[in-house]
């Protein structure tokens, strides 16, 4: 892991390990996928951008205090509890908000999810 992602963790130490197990799992299915560590996200990538790790910068009422926020694009919505939010700001492109608390959370579902996304991000 790169010193960029460490640091981006430094307001929420405390989420670094959801991270780091998220970080370990894509690693290992795509080892060959950039990441890109902005001031407000970490971008993974493939030819573009496939899901996006973030931090909360507000508070909002039915959402934890902590949590690492998962966004990933798809061509489809998905209908899940799990998922908090889901957008289409593109036609035919969707993007979707997972809300993780624990290491555990790191799931085959989530990550089912993101190999989608993966491939998603391929086809554009």
């Amino acid at each position: 892991m790169k010193d960029e992602e460490l640091l981006f963790f430094q307001a929420m130490p405390e989420m670094l390990p959801v991270y780091e197990r998220l970080k370990r799992r894509l690693d290992s299915a795509y080892p060959d996928m950039g990441v890109k560590v902005s001031k407000t996200q970490i971008s993974l990538k493939n030819r573009h951008v496939f899901a996006a790790v973030s931090l909360p910068w507000r508070r909002l009422k039915a959402w934890p205090e902590k949590y690492v926020l998962v966004s990933f694009g798809l061509g489809r919505r998905l209908e899940n509890p799990r998922i908090v939010q889901a957008a289409e700001p593109y036609p035919g492109r969707w993007t979707h908000h997972v809300l993780l608390e624990k290491p555990e959370d790191v799931d085959e579902e989530l990550m089912d999810w993101l190999d989608l996304a993966y491939g998603f991000a391929m086809t554009k």
